[in-house]
C-alpha cells in the first residue's frame, strides 16, 4: 500500500471527513482490519482564509509548497490537497515536489462524464466559482460545460460556507438557501452540481435535491485510497 499525503486543515472538519472516508474505503476494498497508510500534515486555517481575502495567493502557494515537502519528507507517496479552494495552486507545488499530486477537479470530471453528463453547476467559495483554475480544468480538460451562481447566490454561498460551515455551524435556512440556488441552476440547464468545497456536503447530501451532485470530498478520498492500493 502506497502512503497518502494529506494537507489538511482546510477546514479540519472537512479534514476530518478525509481521514474517514480513506479509512473506511481502504476497509471496504482490502477487509479486516485494514486501514490506510497515510501521513496528514495540517495548517493553521485562520492565517490562511486571511490571506485568501487579501489576495496574497504567492504567499499562499509558497506555504502549500512547503505543507507538500513536509509530507514528501516524511515519505508520502502521492500528495492530496483536502480542499477545492487551495487547488489553485496545485500546479506550482507539483512542479515543486517529486511526487504527483491528485487533483480533484480531475476526480470529480471523470465521475461526471462517466455518467454522461455534459452541464453541471459548480458551487464553492467566491475563488473557486469565480476564478478560473477551476472551471477551466472542467472545461478544458474535460469538456464540461460549467455554469455558477449569480453574484447575490455567490455572496450567500461564500458567507455560509466560512462563517458556519468552517466553524461547525450546520443551519437548517442555511439548506433550504443552499436547495434554491441548486434548483435554479437545475431550471438553467444543470445537469448535475459539483460541491465544490469540501465544507458543502457537510450540509447538503443527494436527497436534498432534484439534481445529481458531485460530493468532492468523497470523490477525491475515493481516489486516493484507488491510487494508495493499486
Amino acid at each position: 500500500m502506497q502512503t497518502i499525503g494529506l494537507i489538511g486543515g482546510m477546514s479540519w472538519e472537512s479534514s476530518l471527513e478525509y481521514y474517514r472516508l480513506i479509512n473506511q474505503f481502504v476497509k471496504e476494498k482490502l477487509g479486516g482490519m485494514h486501514s490506510a497508510q497515510s501521513l496528514m500534515y495540517s495548517v493553521d486555517f485562520e492565517p490562511i482564509q486571511q490571506l485568501q481575502h487579501q489576495d496574497e495567493w504567492d504567499r499562499l502557494t509558497q506555504m502549500m509548497i512547503d505543507a507538500a515537502k513536509r509530507l514528501e519528507n516524511g515519505g508520502a507517496d502521492f500528495i492530496v490537497i483536502c480542499t477545492n479552494t487551495m487547488h489553485k495552486m496545485a500546479d506550482a507545488v507539483e512542479q515543486n515536489i517529486n511526487l504527483p499530486l491528485i487533483h480533484i477537479a480531475d476526480a470529480t470530471a471523470e465521475v461526471i462524464k462517466a455518467q454522461k453528463l455534459k452541464k453541471v453547476a459548480l458551487l464553492g467559495t467566491r475563488f473557486t466559482m469565480e476564478q478560473d483554475f477551476y472551471k477551466k480544468r472542467l472545461a478544458v480538460r474535460h469538456q464540461l460545460e460549467v455554469i455558477i451562481p449569480n453574484n447575490e447566490e455567490m455572496n450567500i454561498i461564500h458567507h455560509i460556507i466560512y462563517k458556519e460551515l468552517c466553524m461547525g455551524q450546520i443551519r437548517g435556512a442555511s439548506k433550504k438557501a443552499f436547495q434554491d440556488i441548486i434548483e435554479r441552476l437545475a431550471q438553467n440547464g444543470a445537469e448535475g452540481v459539483i460541491l465544490g468545497c469540501t465544507e458543502i456536503p457537510l450540509l447538503i447530501k443527494q436527497e436534498d435535491v432534484s439534481i445529481p451532485i458531485y460530493d468532492t470530498t468523497t470523490i477525491h478520498a475515493r481516489k486516493a485510497v484507488e491510487q494508495a492500493i493499486s
